[in-house]
C-alpha cells in the first residue's frame, strides 16, 4: 500500500511542473485524493458493499469536485491534474500511466447494464474539457485534444482534436 502511496506522489511530481513536493502533492492535489478514496470504494464494489462504495465515491465527489464510479477500473499511476469536473462511469477501463485535466468525462451513451463506457489505454493523455463517449478505445499512446467529443476509436499513438474528434 506505501509503495502505491509513494508511487501516485511521484507520478504527480514527475508531470506536473508545478509541483514543488511531496508533502504539497500529498496535501494539495485532489485528484489523489479522489483516487485514493476510489481504490478503496472499487475494492468495497468489487466484495459487493455496493451502496457503502457509492457512498464513499459520492464523498470524494463532494469534497475533491471529481466523480469516480467505484465500477470503474483504474490502472496503476493514474494522475487526474486540476481535477473539477471530471467524471468517469461504471464500466470505464483506465490504464497505466494516463493524465487526465480537468472537465474530462468518460461516459456513456446507451442506457443498459452492459460495457458502455470508454476503455483507455496505456500512457494515453486527454486535454482539459473533453468528453470521450460510449464503448470505444483510446489504444495506447493516444492524445485526446482540448475541448474535443471522442465517439470512435482512436488508434495507437494517434492524436485527436474537435468535436467530432478528427486525426491529425
Amino acid at each position: 500500500m506505501f509503495k502505491i502511496i509513494r508511487d501516485d506522489i511521484r507520478s504527480v511530481l514527475e508531470r506536473d511542473p508545478a509541483a514543488r513536493n511531496s508533502l504539497e502533492v500529498l496535501l494539495c492535489y485532489p485528484g489523489l485524493h479522489a483516487i485514493w478514496a476510489h481504490r478503496l470504494s472499487h475494492r468495497l464494489w468489487k466484495r459487493g458493499y455496493k451502496l457503502i462504495a457509492r457512498w464513499i465515491s459520492q464523498l470524494m465527489r463532494n469534497l475533491t469536485g471529481i466523480e469516480i464510479h467505484p465500477g470503474a477500473t483504474i490502472g496503476h499511476n493514474f494522475f487526474i491534474d486540476h481535477g473539477m469536473g471530471v467524471v468517469i462511469g461504471e464500466t470505464a477501463e483506465v490504464g497505466d500511466n494516463v493524465t487526465i485535466y480537468h472537465g474530462v468525462t468518460l461516459g456513456g451513451k446507451e442506457n443498459i447494464r452492459a460495457k458502455r463506457h470508454p476503455t483507455v489505454g496505456n500512457r494515453v493523455v486527454i486535454g482539459a474539457g473533453s468528453t470521450i463517449i460510449g464503448d470505444i478505445t483510446l489504444h495506447d499512446d493516444s492524445r485526446v485534444g482540448a475541448g474535443s467529443v471522442v465517439t470512435r476509436d482512436v488508434a495507437n499513438g494517434a492524436t485527436v482534436i474537435g468535436n467530432p474528434a478528427r486525426e491529425l
